[in-house]
């Protein structure tokens, strides 16, 4: 398919972090949606994915130059991945597996998505949000990584600061049940007949626009 094409409702599609010509993640994700306003993707537990062995440190991140990644399978949770289209973040409405009750909402501060001819690709940017299903308690997470990558240089004190504030705007909306938390996504649930999807082709091709 064109990258520049969208995709249709129920493609399989990949998810990946990409950075310096790096693969750093890789997970075959079903499209819900995508549209100029919003970007849907949906995973459960159960998908394969492939991931670095293990967790890299900020370091690491910094000076890694090759990286080899294994099978592992997503574990727990069955996650819809709601994005708007050029935003630093992704808010995922996380369900345990199997259940209906909405177990979080989760925010994940990332590079915008970036089409490519087989999905998305964006990179972590170490700060996340964790905040409870009705909004009224909310966390950071792994303050402590992203406080190290700032002192060894992985981001400037500019980047940090823009990470920081896209967390504290998602925050901020969350507070006021603006979009999408108020969308009704927590009551979304995904066909009976998705699969868990398996690996495309070619899912290590780096497009240009995803270095």
């Amino acid at each position: 398919m064109n990258a520049i094409s969208r995709w249709s409702a129920s493609d399989i599609i990949l998810l990946r972090g990409v950075w310096r010509q790096i693969i750093w993640f890789v997970l075959p994700v079903i499209v819900v949606q995508d549209s100029p306003e919003l970007i849907a993707l949906y995973w459960r537990a159960g998908t394969p994915n492939k991931i670095p062995e293990k967790r890299l440190t900020p370091m690491e991140l910094l000076t890694t130059h090759k990286l080899d990644l294994v099978d592992r399978t997503w574990e727990e949770t069955d996650v819809l991945m709601l994005v708007t289209p050029g935003a630093s973040h992704a808010v995922y409405a996380m369900w345990e597996s199997k259940h209906t009750r909405l177990k979080c909402w989760y925010v994940d501060l990332q590079d915008p998505l970036r089409r490519t001819s087989i999905g998305f690709d964006t990179m972590d940017h170490l700060l996340d949000i964790v905040i409870s299903p009705d909004r009224s308690k909310w966390r950071w997470k792994d303050g402590g990584e992203f406080k190290e990558a700032v002192e060894i240089g992985l981001y400037s004190m500019e980047k940090a600061k823009a990470i920081r504030a896209e967390g504290e705007r998602v925050i901020r909306l969350a507070e006021a049940n603006q979009s999408p938390f108020c969308d009704g996504w927590e009551r979304w649930s995904p066909p009976p007949e998705w699969q868990n999807p398996v690996f495309p082709d070619e899912w290590d091709r780096i497009d240009d626009r995803s270095s």
